[in-house]
């Protein structure tokens, strides 16, 4: 125990010192905790925790999900649903049939293996996301479309992974489509349910105080509680999360303040609290990841290997913004040439990813080689992608100072 913990906080420590030279030289920060952590890993490989997939749902996503969805307007977002709901649906769809097409073709993997992957990579990480659009002083609807899809987006691919590791644990047999289309139904709108009754709860337990300590453990108990609760019932976690943090946003946070059931001391406080909740989680994990990526063994699968598997990746997300949006161009809701080189850019992968294919069972298939592609896929969108995202909304006219 001792042990653990000092590594924890040494672990907090680093990653604290590469926030403050990052902000100094003006560099994204996720990317400075993923290269530091590599390099640390080749110095002292026993410096750090690694990622689990449990540490990664249980202590991870919930206050990473919790919070991002705090701060989104359900106004706004029922402004862009259709885009939205079709980038995040159709889309998530789209990008895991490309990707699973393109292994069995190209790499020659088996089937269910290919189906596995391209659910768990089309999960984009809202957590990269959001930090590199804070740091680029990124506002507006482009930052809506992007955040808002990647959020939904997350809640699609967990539910599309879990149907297609069903499917290739019984290799390929059992359930026919009005079946497949019942357990859709059942694990989304049960993550929404639960997510919607444990938010509904806080928030009327939070109308009986005005303690702004007991305000914010409630909304503690919501993003964990629904989180965890909803996974129990082999719900979707990630919806529940987002839901309960839709509903408390909106009615508090978000609300005219003689409209909200928070106290004027519990919003500051609720706000403050998962803004640094967020930035710790985001600090760890990304530092994790940075830890994991350089002890991962590359060279045993062949460079070939993973350097296929992010082409594969990012011709599959290029295929599903781009078509997908240009059905909206001559709508209201049109996205523009610009919005989409950012949501196919943006388009980052993280914490979800890994921590679905960390999940895998050891019977199914190639389990290392699609572990080891997720690893690079994860190291080659954080740090190639988010180092060059700044130029590219620079050279849109889109951030800070325009």
């Amino acid at each position: 125990m001792d042990e653990q913990l000092t590594k924890a906080v040494a672990s907090l420590a680093v990653a604290m010192i590469v926030a403050i030279v990052a902000r100094r030289l003006k560099l994204p920060y996720t990317v400075g905790l993923v290269v530091v952590g590599a390099i640390i890993t080749f110095t002292r490989p026993d410096f750090g925790p690694h990622l689990t997939h449990e540490f990664i749902f249980d202590l991870i996503l919930p206050p990473l999900l919790f919070e991002a969805a705090l701060a989104l307007s359900w106004k706004e977002l029922l402004r862009d649903s259709v885009p939205l709901l079709t980038l995040a649906g159709l889309g998530t769809v789209v990008s895991a049939a490309v990707v699973a097409l393109a292994c069995t073709t190209l790499l020659h993997w088996p089937t269910p293996s290919a189906l596995v992957f391209g659910a768990l990579i089309a999960a984009t990480d809202p957590v990269a996301i959001i930090a590199m659009f804070k740091d680029n002083g990124v506002k507006g609807r482009l930052r809506l479309l992007v955040e808002s899809e990647s959020l939904l987006n997350d809640g699609a691919a967990a539910v599309l992974f879990v149907m297609a590791l069903a499917w290739a644990e019984s290799h390929g047999a059992g359930q026919g489509a009005g079946e497949v289309m019942l357990a859709l139904a059942r694990i989304v709108l049960g993550g929404v349910a639960v997510g919607a009754l444990v938010g509904g709860a806080a928030i009327l337990l939070a109308m009986g105080t005005a303690d702004h300590l007991i305000e914010v453990a409630l909304t503690t108990i919501a993003a964990f509680g629904s989180f965890l609760f909803a996974e129990h019932f082999h719900f979707s976690g990630v919806l529940a999360c987002v839901t309960a943090g839709l509903m408390m946003g909106n009615l508090g946070l978000l609300r005219e303040e003689n409209r909200s059931y928070l106290s004027e001391r519990g919003r500051e406080f609720v706000h403050g609290f998962w803004e640094y909740a967020a930035f710790l989680a985001n600090s760890m994990v990304f530092l994790m990841i940075g830890v994991d990526v350089a002890s991962t063994p590359f060279a045993e699968y062949g460079s070939a290997l993973v350097v296929a598997v992010i082409a594969i990746v990012l011709v599959a997300r290029a295929l599903t913004v781009y078509p997908l949006s240009a059905l909206f161009l001559p709508t209201r809701w049109r996205i523009s040439f610009g919005e989409q080189h950012v949501l196919w850019w943006g388009g980052l992968r993280g914490a979800l990813g890994l921590a679905l294919a960390l999940s895998l069972p050891d019977s199914l298939p190639m389990r290392d080689v699609i572990v080891v592609a997720t690893f690079g896929v994860v190291a080659f969108s954080i740090v190639a992608q988010g180092l060059t995202m700044p130029f590219l909304l620079w050279a849109l006219g889109v951030g800070r100072g325009r």
